[in-house]
């Protein structure tokens, strides 16, 4: 009897932890269906279409997989975003600004996009990671070209959240096709990854609380045109501009609100200002879209320069004259984080040419930087403490000045970074020159103490890139902008615009006041 009654507390024992256990097989199984399902995508560069430089895939670096999930430390392993949802990661890439995107390349990185979202739909969603300014040969729009291809794969239902640098272009067809859309909110782009959160939050909340897709979008062109160096968010008027963005979403009805300054140097109809607001309040939407157009059209001739700008040669003259080191100087007309081609000679010729560096004992002064394949080479083979004489820049804009004779001591050989792949540093005179296999942005103090150069001892550094980003700009003594020529030269008057439209500010300085009345656009459900 005994027996029988503990065979029979067993047999009960093994029967309530098999329901427990498959209970808890249903909960978790029922929790991965409740569990929204999100992609990701992305392809991100910014395209000058003035310069003759053509941007080819291996620029792009692109992560396909969980790789992708490296960029968005918000989504790593452990964070509870990444808990939220199903997430489907499938092609993202990012290249350094540079010229138009050829179409081979584009439509490789398209087609590899689309045969991986195909792979594990139906959607819920899709994490759109872009810049907005791409340029691709033979195609207007490649953004929106890009968006409606991804709907033709994921269909209407999914809801598409779209994230941008401010710098980015936003046409009819890339507002439509976006369900949620947001923008950086600083230039230098310090919010970079917190408005890509951002773009994230606001689709996972709109998923999980079943309000879906925002009932309203308006979408307002600005007729303005202006260089991200004249737009920084660190002085007014665009300050005080982008600190409007922030208190309109958190009114009520409102999800999300956004001001694009647009790409200056790409010749193509979408390119000027936009303002977008999301949310389900209609009067609020429309209201708050067009005060925040109103408010950028209002201060558009109080847009100057982030620091003050002056030919290079007086820009010598006041680097060379100062006390205070570093002097820093952005040598602005070929710089490769606005799409420059990265290889004019002309800025380097010019300091080379002036008699104050001639001699080790003039003016200590980096040059950052020159690509030189072939330079870089003959380095390797001659080494650290030989002497050297070769030629580098000018493989792909000439237009302004021919490959640059660099003769001197070969004071450094690294390699095996990122985007340079191998840098060489040449000592000639009191000058050091950084030449690079590939072109590089000099961003980071790093940067140079890599390659035993000192840049906060040096009394003039002088760098390819336009307003400096933040760990230069703290570094700085004083700066000044060099107006220089090149493929995204800042004096946007002198350059052969033929597709824009007009009327547009500043070309037009005496147009009409623009309708700046907001425009309701088709929800992605009825387009």
């Amino acid at each position: 009897m005994k027996k029988t009654l503990l065979i029979g507390l067993i047999v009960s024992l093994i029967v309530v932890i098999g329901c427990k256990n498959d209970k808890k097989q249903v909960e978790n199984i029922h929790d991965k269906v409740e569990l929204p399902r999100i992609a990701i995508a992305g392809i991100a560069i910014e395209s000058s279409t003035f310069s003759p430089a053509l941007t080819n895939e291996d620029a792009f670096h692109a992560r396909t997989g969980d790789d992708v999930f490296s960029y968005y430390p918000f989504l790593s392993d452990d964070s509870p975003k990444r808990g939220r949802a199903q997430w489907f990661p499938t092609l993202k890439g990012h290249a350094l600004p540079g010229g138009i995107v050829t179409r081979e390349t584009y439509e490789s990185l398209v087609a590899k996009t689309l045969d991986m979202l195909k792979i594990n739909g139906p959607y819920d969603g899709l994490f759109f990671d872009i810049h907005g300014a791409m340029s691709v040969v033979g195609l207007d729009d490649p953004e929106g070209d890009f968006i409606v291809r991804i709907r033709e794969v994921i269909g209407k239902k999914a809801i598409i959240s779209t994230s941008m640098d401010l710098h980015g272009n936003v046409s009819l067809r890339l507002a439509e096709n976006s369900d949620l859309i947001t923008c950086y909110r600083m230039a230098p782009h310090e919010d970079a990854l917190e408005s890509k959160e951002r773009a994230v939050e606001n689709l996972l909340s709109r998923i999980e609380s079943g309000k879906g897709k925002p009932l309203f979008k308006a979408w307002i062109p600005v007729p303005i045109l202006l260089p991200g160096e004249k737009t920084s968010t660190r002085i007014e008027p665009g300050k005080s501009l982008y600190a409007k963005v922030a208190p309109v979403t958190a009114k009520e009805g409102i999800i999300d609100a956004a001001i694009w300054v647009g790409y200056a140097w790409a010749d193509e109809p979408r390119n000027h200002a936009v303002v977008m607001v999301t949310g389900d309040d209609k009067d609020q939407v429309i209201s708050e879209a067009e005060k925040l157009a109103q408010s950028f059209w209002d201060v558009r001739s109080e847009f100057v320069f982030v620091a003050p700008t002056a030919t290079l040669k007086e820009s010598l003259d006041m680097a060379i004259a100062s006390d205070k080191h570093p002097f820093m100087i952005s040598d602005m007309g070929d710089n490769p984080t606005a799409g420059g081609a990265g290889d004019v000679t002309w800025t380097l010729t010019e300091i080379l040419a002036r008699p104050e560096f001639k001699s080790e004992k003039g003016p200590s002064l980096i040059y950052a930087s020159i690509p030189g394949p072939e330079f870089v080479e003959k380095a390797i083979e001659i080494g650290v403490g030989g002497k050297i004489e070769a030629l580098a820049g000018a493989v792909i804009d000439d237009r302004y000045a021919p490959p640059v004779k660099l003769s001197g001591i070969i004071l450094a050989i690294q390699q095996g970074d990122k985007h340079a792949e191998t840098e060489v540093v040449v000592k000639i005179g009191s000058v050091n020159v950084i030449v690079t296999k590939k072109r590089k942005p000099y961003h980071h103090e790093k940067d140079f103490t890599n390659l035993g150069l000192e840049p906060r001892k040096t009394d003039i550094v002088v760098v390819k890139i336009g307003y400096l980003v933040p760990e230069l700009y703290d570094m700085r003594a004083e700066w000044i902008m060099a107006l220089t020529p090149g493929g995204v030269d800042q004096d946007l008057e002198r350059l052969p615009y033929k597709r824009i439209q007009k009327p547009m500010f500043p070309f037009d300085k005496k147009m009409k006041n623009p309708d700046l009345k907001a425009r309701l656009v088709s929800s992605s459900d009825e387009i």
